[in-house]
C-alpha cells in the first residue's frame, strides 16, 4: 500500500492522517471526560483536549524541524517508512523506540500542563493530571498497536 510508505509528516496531511489524529483527540477527550465528569461528553473538556493536542502537535512539528534539519515529524511521531528507518537494523529500531518514549513523555507533559491551565478552576488538579496521563497512555497504546500492525504488514 502506497499510503503506508510515507512519513507521518506526509501522512498527517492526507485524509487518513486527519482521521487518525481526530481519533486520538476524541479518545483522549472521552477518557478525560469520563474520569473528570463521569460523563462521556463534556464540551469544555473536548475543546481543551483539542487545544492541548494541537499545541503538543505544533511543538512536535517545530521540534522535529529543528532536530531533523527540516524534516517534519520524523522524530516526534515515528510513523516511519522504509525510507526513514530499517526496523530490521537493531540500532535503528532502538532509536525509534527511544524517540517514541520521548514523544510520549513530552506529550504527557505538554498536554497535562495545558489541561491544568484550562481545567483547574473546575476540577481537582490531581484528577486532571491522572486523567491526562491515562488518556495519553491509552492513545499511545492503541497507536503503538496500530503502528506495529502496519510495520508487520510492510515486512
Amino acid at each position: 500500500m502506497a499510503i503506508l510508505n510515507v512519513s507521518f509528516g506526509i501522512f498527517a496531511f492526507l485524509p487518513p492522517g486527519w482521521i487518525f489524529m481526530a481519533s486520538v483527540v476524541l479518545l483522549e477527550a472521552l477518557i478525560i471526560s469520563i474520569i473528570l465528569t463521569k460523563k462521556k461528553t463534556n464540551k469544555r473538556i473536548y475543546l481543551t483536549s483539542l487545544l492541548s493536542n494541537g499545541v503538543s502537535g505544533l511543538i512536535g512539528i517545530v521540534s522535529s524541524l529543528l532536530i531533523n534539519g527540516g524534516w517534519i515529524l520524523v522524530v516526534w511521531l515515528p510513523w516511519v517508512s522504509s525510507h526513514e528507518i530499517n526496523i530490521n537494523n537493531k540500532e535503528e529500531l532502538i532509536c525509534l523506540i527511544c524517540y517514541y518514549i520521548v514523544a510520549l513523555i513530552l506529550s504527557i507533559g505538554i498536554e497535562t500542563f495545558i489541561n491544568l491551565l484550562l481545567l483547574k478552576k473546575k476540577y481537582d488538579r490531581k484528577r486532571i493530571v491522572m486523567a491526562s496521563i491515562y488518556a495519553n497512555a491509552a492513545s499511545y497504546a492503541l497507536g503503538t498497536i496500530f503502528l506495529i500492525v502496519l510495520l508487520l504488514i510492510k515486512i
